[in-house]
């Protein structure tokens, strides 16, 4: 998660929301991201799909069952359907939305996965250096 944290402070330093992922496999870095949306124009450079397509081009597939995402805040619904569909195996996240926060009402990533009928397919573990990920995130 700290490798994380860099890569969001990078992209609050850089103009862009200040969310950082990375992906690992088998214990060994495989791929970082952080947020580009308002410096690329790209409403889907998000943190986690950012990561994700690093860690495909590095794997050379985009099946990347038993990896572990880790980031530093709530994924969105669209970046919850891209770590399904990449089968990342574990989902490790800091800091997440209060309701006033977020355009997503009262989402969670839990629930959609529920929702979806996939919250059998991948392990979610919360609330890892949430202070943190919500000082870059959301800063005061």
């Amino acid at each position: 998660m700290r490798i994380a944290l860099e890569e969001a402070q990078r992209a609050a330093d850089e103009g862009n929301v200040g969310v950082g992922s990375v992906i690992v496999m088998d214990g060994e870095l495989v791929a970082r991201g952080r947020n580009l949306v308002p410096t690329t124009h790209d409403p889907t450079a998000h943190a986690e799909t950012v990561a994700l397509r690093e860690a495909a081009s590095v794997l050379g597939t985009d099946d990347m069952s038993g990896a572990t995402l880790y980031t530093t805040f709530e994924p969105c619904p669209m970046c919850c359907g891209a770590l399904t569909n990449a089968n990342i195996a574990t989902l490790v996240m800091g800091g997440r939305p209060t309701a006033d926060q977020t355009r997503w009402g009262n989402y969670t990533l839990e629930r959609l996965l529920e929702m979806c009928g996939w919250d059998d397919r991948i392990e979610v573990v919360t609330d890892v250096l949430v202070e943190e990920c919500l000082n870059i995130r959301l800063p005061q």
